[in-house]
């Protein structure tokens, strides 16, 4: 038996999940892929770790750089078995968006998706939205186009900024 050989143990889940919360949106960089929801589940199939992530939507333009900066985060801390694996269904909805990110969104001058909104309401908020920048409820939609296919463009009819809305799927 050799005993300068090192048997290394695969990291905890745990350790993964934080890793993992430290991968931007390429989108929109201030919140995480985790925090957003699109990472779904983590887990070890033998000695291969399997991330499961759920697009924003499936034509998310996003989706092969997030994967790109998913395996390389996780072979900077020494992972090299991986495989990362699409789930499309269940849809990924804006109720996996954590309140942290919400918050996270509004501070970035994006508002956050109306809670509680239906698939049904993914082109046109239900409730108010509120203008990130100063807070009032007096907005209106500019375009359900936005920089993004995720988001739409507002104004705020009070302060006069435009912002973005990220829509609620």
């Amino acid at each position: 038996m050799n005993s300068s050989v090192k048997t290394l143990e695969k990291p905890s889940l745990e350790d993964v999940w934080r890793w993992l919360a430290d991968v931007p949106d390429p989108e929109i960089p201030v919140v995480s892929v985790v925090e957003l929801g699109i990472v779904r589940h983590v887990g070890w199939d033998g000695d291969e770790l399997v991330v499961t992530v759920t697009p924003t939507y499936s034509g998310c333009p996003a989706t092969a750089v997030i994967s790109i900066e998913i395996e390389k985060q996780l072979l900077r801390n020494g992972v090299d078995a991986i495989r990362i694996e699409t789930q499309l269904s269940p849809a990924w909805t804006t109720d996996w968006i954590t309140d942290a990110a919400r918050e996270k969104l509004r501070r970035y001058g994006i508002a956050p998706p109306v809670d509680g909104v239906s698939c049904a309401g993914a082109l046109k908020a239900a409730g108010p939205v509120v203008c990130p920048r100063c807070g009032s409820e007096n907005t209106s939609e500019v375009s359900r186009f936005g920089s993004t296919p995720c988001k739409a463009s507002w104004r705020c009819c009070d302060c006069l900024e435009p912002f973005d809305y990220f829509k609620s799927f």
